[in-house]
């Protein structure tokens, strides 16, 4: 069985009222995943607010999941930036921490070609040892990775993976058909995460898993072992939940509606902000369904 397959939280950074890490319910965040199901954790990646974390931060956070999860489940961490040198010395620092992989996004911003999409991430794998998940995301990143140049890429030893989120299903059969079947496909769409792994897909990188962590992990489950129907029923059943955590950029509506549950503290980090009153009703409605399922 392949490593980093299944439900894999895209885990949210709690923080204090002050912006300051909130170190207690990251522990306790941890541990609700690890009991409900999940396979694998992300630490540090869009959910986590990566953009906004100092390196200090991002390193001191990244240990930290590494202690508490204590090789139980395997961690990831986001080492991923527009920058190669930045995205090479986060990768150094995820290995120091003792990370089973890192997550590797699309220079975003910079807008490379192919050519250069290639030679960024040759150099970041040359100099790191651990396996790296490249991460595809378009809109958010403006550079779309194709599948012949993600083909290539997989020639490297230690690209073992992607975790893509253009919502496109196709790229499955396309990706499957250019890559070796030991290649790691991920979907980092929790809208269209059924729909991937019923097609191929190995599992999902997923932001409703941090309120939703059992139903996600059955999710992941019925998907992967092609149970289509109980696959396509259930995920019916938390498109509400999912619509709502996407009603403003993530992870907004995810951390608020953790905060709900008084999981966490009701913080975000500037430009983000805190959801907007008009999205509140949608979201207690869409968790008030949650319940029934978790």
């Amino acid at each position: 069985m392949k490593k980093f397959t299944g439900s894999q939280v895209a885990l949210v950074t709690p923080m204090h009222e002050d912006g300051s890490i909130d170190w207690e319910s990251t522990a306790k965040l941890l541990e609700w995943q690890i009991s409900s199901g999940t396979d694998v954790i992300l630490a540090v990646g869009t959910t986590g607010e990566s953009p906004t974390l100092s390196h200090q931060e991002h390193n001191e956070f990244v240990a930290y999941v590494v202690d508490k999860v204590a090789g139980r489940i395997p961690v990831i961490a986001g080492t991923g930036s527009n920058s190669t040198v930045e995205a090479i010395e986060l990768s150094q620092n995820a290995q120091e921490s003792g990370v089973d992989a890192a997550l590797s996004v699309v220079p975003y911003y910079n807008r490379p070609t192919q050519t250069g999409l290639i030679r960024h991430f040759a150099e970041i794998t040359k100099n790191s040892d651990i396996p790296h998940i490249l991460y595809n995301v378009p809109s958010r990143t403006v550079a779309d990775i194709l599948p012949d140049t993600v083909a290539e890429l997989a020639e490297y030893k230690n690209i073992i993976g992607i975790k893509e989120a253009t919502g496109d299903i196709s790229r499955v059969a396309k990706l499957r058909s250019l890559c070796s079947d030991n290649f790691i496909l991920l979907s980092g769409d929790d809208n269209t995460c059924c729909e991937f792994m019923l097609a191929g897909g190995d599992g999902c990188m997923s932001v409703t898993a941090n309120i939703a962590p059992a139903s996600i992990s059955k999710l992941c489950r019925l998907a992967t072992e092609n149970q289509a129907d109980a696959a396509r029923k259930l995920q019916e059943e938390l498109m509400p939940i999912h619509d709502a955590i996407g009603l403003e950029s993530n992870p907004i509506a995810v951390k608020y509606a953790l905060f709900l549950k008084k999981k966490i503290q009701n913080s975000i980090r500037l430009p983000l902000t805190t959801l907007t009153d008009a999205h509140i009703p949608q979201l207690k409605s869409a968790l008030e369904l949650l319940d029934n399922l978790e």
